[in-house]
């Protein structure tokens, strides 16, 4: 597929804008997806284009947040693998089946996500006691994981509020872990999905220009104003990908709210 320096440009400037949200509260692929889209990309080539472009944006925050001690690898390791399996798994099962079902649950989902964050008490910087083992928050990734391969939208609001409610980890650090397990289920679904071709390098590569510079910019916004910006931004994400998924006439709640 030949893209025009024009369409590059668009697609690199979502991917900057969708990085930096990412970085911070996740959602980026609220931008990403339909700028690909947009651009005259088929669906399933944009996915897997996004998965890309979205790799190298994630481990670019990953790497900010590493390096500022926020991300501990060696103790959450287990729910980093269950993420990568799990999306193996979705990313396998998204190729044979209509995933129209998910479609139709996430919306519910994501207002418990942004209701959480926004009637919880005050989030402070310091970790809680955890309310499950390292086993259980690692199939509660590996759930997550599987989602991620199959659907996508909002699984980075979902990892941040596993590893927060259930794993009692502050905002911040948790943010972190999330960038983890979110590089762990893109690299995991974009090797599944290449296997049948679908990426389309050009656009991917140089949107993954944007995305690094986009999750640099957001992480180090993140970790200069910590609970104070992700809090509300995973609000809004939260609600924003609830908003386009009950505006797409596909969805199933679309259809049966106004069809």
């Amino acid at each position: 597929m030949i893209l025009s320096p024009e369409t590059i440009a668009f697609l690199m400037a979502a991917a900057l804008m969708a990085g930096c949200i990412d970085a911070m509260a996740g959602g980026g692929g609220l931008i990403t997806l339909p700028a690909l889209m947009a651009a005259g990309i088929p669906p399933v080539q944009a996915v897997a284009t996004n998965k890309l472009q979205s790799c190298f944006g994630t481990f670019g925050a990953c790497v900010a947040y590493a390096r500022r001690g926020h991300m501990d690898l060696a103790t959450y390791k287990g729910p980093v693998i269950a993420a990568f399996a799990g999306s193996v798994g979705g990313a396998w099962l998204v190729q044979r089946v209509d995933p129209s079902i998910l479609a139709g649950l996430m919306p519910a989902l994501l207002i418990l996500i942004a209701g959480y964050f926004t009637f919880s008490p005050k989030l402070g910087e310091a970790d809680r006691h955890a309310r499950v083992g390292m086993a259980g928050l690692s199939g509660l990734v590996g759930m997550v994981g599987f989602y991620d391969g199959f659907f996508g939208p909002g699984a980075g609001a979902f990892y941040t509020t596993i590893f927060i409610a259930l794993g009692g980890l502050a905002l911040l650090r948790a943010t972190a872990q999330t960038k983890a397990a979110n590089l762990a289920s893109n690299l995991a679904g974009l090797l599944t999905m290449l296997a049948g071709g679908h990426v389309i390098w050009i656009a991917g590569f140089a949107m993954a220009v944007g995305s690094i510079a986009g999750g640099q910019i957001g992480s180090h916004l993140a970790m200069r104003f910590g609970s104070r910006l992700i809090k509300p931004l995973l609000i809004v994400m939260s609600l924003a990908l609830t908003a386009k998924m009950l505006l797409d006439p596909k969805n199933p709640i679309h259809l049966y709210l106004f069809g």
